[in-house]
């Protein structure tokens, strides 16, 4: 799975942007939460060792899997890391995973509170093997609290966190967005949550010992619940409730209080999104789509003012969309610096000169089950540094791929037993 340069992909920036070059992650994340985080460490330069169980390895390996034997999914979400099998079950596996714990900076899971200290890897045990560990846990409903036992999946946590509850039409069920968005926004708090760890025992490093570790145990382990993190990203859902006693309902493609902003289908079978909501925008907006009479009225004014009549306003911005191609509706809406787009596929994203520019589509040749293996574009590192994403050093790899060379290279492990651990 080497990277490609050249063509309309270009991997060409610098590769010495690398903030956390020097940084040791130890991964034993499965899914997608905790594997996001190490990816986004892994992306700025720190080495992610990701454990995963022989034989079987992360199940993200067979989700959507179309041909070969791991899906670009796993691919994706497991780049610029390092892939080991070993057996947590057993005491040799605990006993390596202490091993390379002494040669790390950070601990990364996502497994059932209580599931590590069953181990015997609990926090006390893992700090007495290294006191300056950060150690980063993401679950269902955090380390804590009545609920914290209990199993969840995104899914659940998007519920809970109240983020399903707004997504959908207002006369049908709920509906979930078409990604695991509560997993990647954990993985997000958890590699923000990490840095800030990092960072802070750095801080406060001593010059005299610089192996001391000054900062107690209880505030190196980052504890990242998947529906307080939804809840996070709520906005004002709660306080508008206990302020106003506001319920806030579906109304599919609009948002809540802001008008007039929707898709709106066009001619060709197409559709744009247009946010026209703001005051002076509203303005510009009005006359582009010919209608100054709803630019004068008095009662679209404001934005609460617009939010009430909005089927008035999305009726008549429809009617103009109606007889326009979406490219027609978008060169006159950009013309007039009115915030719009069009609703990309994959094969858009692919194609966009924006996305090219910022490097922001990356080649890697890779397995897909052919008799050769395929050039696969895959999303670049965000945020970009140095004008383009830095470039993706690997994509997800080959279950255990990296075993050998990180028991014997970083633990000194002879072959022998190495082969004897039955891990490759």
């Amino acid at each position: 799975m080497a990277p490609l340069s050249g063509g309309a992909w270009s991997t060409l920036v610098p590769m010495s942007i690398r903030p956390l070059d020097g940084v040791r992650v130890l991964e034993l994340g499965n899914y997608i939460a905790a594997p996001t985080a190490g990816r986004i460490l892994g992306d700025f330069g720190a080495e992610v060792i990701k454990v995963e169980r022989p034989k079987v390895g992360d199940e993200l390996r067979n989700w959507r899997l179309y041909g070969g034997d791991t899906s670009m999914l796993y691919r994706t979400v497991n780049r610029n890391k390092k892939s080991i099998t070993l057996d947590l079950r057993t005491e040799a596996g605990r006993a390596i995973v202490l091993d390379l714990i002494r040669r790390s900076d950070v601990l990364l899971e996502n497994f059932r509170p209580g599931m590590l200290e069953k181990w015997g890897l609990g926090p006390e045990v893992l700090n007495e093997a290294n006191p300056r560990l950060v150690i980063t846990r993401i679950s269902a409903y955090g380390q804590t609290g009545p609920l914290s036992q209990r199993p969840g999946f995104a899914a659940v946590a998007e519920a809970v966190g109240g983020l399903r509850e707004l997504v959908g039409d207002p006369d049908r069920a709920p509906v979930r967005t078409g990604v695991s968005i509560g997993d990647s926004i954990a993985g997000i708090y958890a590699a923000f949550g990490t840095v800030m760890a990092l960072f802070q025992r750095e801080r406060v490093r001593s010059d005299d010992d610089p192996e001391a570790a000054p900062i107690p145990l209880a505030e190196r382990v980052i504890d990242v619940a998947l529906n307080e993190a939804i809840l996070s990203v709520m906005e004002s859902l709660v306080p508008d409730y206990l302020a106003y006693g506001i319920q806030r309902e579906r109304v599919g493609g609009r948002m809540e209080g802001i008008a007039p902003s929707n898709a709106y289908p066009c001619a060709d079978g197409t559709s744009v999104i247009i946010g026209g909501n703001g005051d002076a925008i509203f303005q510009r907006y009005m006359r582009v789509i010919d209608r100054p009479d709803l630019a004068a009225d008095p009662e679209l004014q404001d934005n609460a003012g617009r939010w009430a009549q909005r089927e008035r306003l999305d009726a008549a911005i429809a009617e103009w969309t109606g007889v326009r191609t979406r490219a027609q509706a978008l060169e006159v809406l950009e013309a007039a610096a009115i915030p719009c787009g069009p609703i990309y596929t994959a094969a858009d994203i692919v194609a966009d000169e924006q996305y090219r520019a910022r490097n922001m589509i990356q080649p890697f040749a890779v397995d897909v089950g052919a008799a050769e293996p395929k050039t696969v574009g895959f999303p670049g590192i965000v945020p970009v540094i140095g004008e383009r994403s830095l470039p993706i050093r690997s994509v997800g790899p080959d279950l255990g791929a990296h075993t050998h060379e990180v028991l014997a290279d970083l633990l000194g492990m002879p072959a022998s037993e190495i082969d004897a651990l039955e891990v490759s």
